[in-house]
């Protein structure tokens, strides 16, 4: 499988001494082929390999650090199962309008970053605005609601909006997680 990540970023992948490379090759049982001068990642399962699937997942993990995640946010991936990486490419949007792209990236991001941090913090999902892309991590549900905010600001809504839309969903995610808790075992 092959990857294209940003040259800016061979040295986040590779880590110091390579130690980021070589979590990814043991925790996913494969190996990187890493061209420093055009960014260009081959991934490789080992012979060791018993899950095809961890290819995939090794993909979004260099993917994700490639597109602006640090180690530690993109190891989410690594950490649990449940966690999903996504992608807004801003210019399958707008096309090649610059200022199009950087007028959104700036309403993502909000004053001081807030309204990226309160997407973080309303939706449990890491958020990362780098080049022309939105990255996420977090578990499907999560991220499909830090999308849909995500998107609500690139239609033109107003951040308050987005912001009311974040704190239902916020609940929502509470209340489900009580009634787990609550739920009555059967009685004989």
């Amino acid at each position: 499988m092959f990857v294209r990540i940003p040259k800016e970023r061979v040295g986040v992948l590779v880590g110091p001494d390579g130690k980021v490379k070589q979590k990814i090759e043991k925790k996913f049982t494969v190996e990187l082929d890493i061209e420093s001068e055009s960014g260009g990642v081959t991934i490789m399962l080992t012979e060791k390999a018993r899950d095809p699937s961890l290819l995939f997942k090794a993909k979004d993990t260099v993917t994700a650090i490639g597109r602006g995640f640090s180690p530690e946010h993109a190891f989410r991936l690594l950490r649990n199962d449940d966690n999903i990486f996504d992608l807004i490419d801003l210019r399958l949007v707008f096309g090649r309008s610059e200022s199009d792209i950087r007028r959104v990236k700036g309403r993502i991001i909000g004053a001081n970053g807030k309204t990226r941090k309160l997407i973080e913090e309303l939706t449990n999902a890491s958020v990362v605005v780098y080049g022309h892309t939105i990255g996420f991590i977090g578990t499907f549900e999560r991220v499909e609601v830090a999308r849909n905010a995500v998107q609500m600001l690139i239609d033109g809504s107003q951040h308050n909006t987005v912001y009311k839309y974040l704190q239902k969903k916020r609940s929502e995610f509470k209340k489900q997680r009580l009634e787990l808790w609550e739920k009555p075992t059967d009685e004989k």
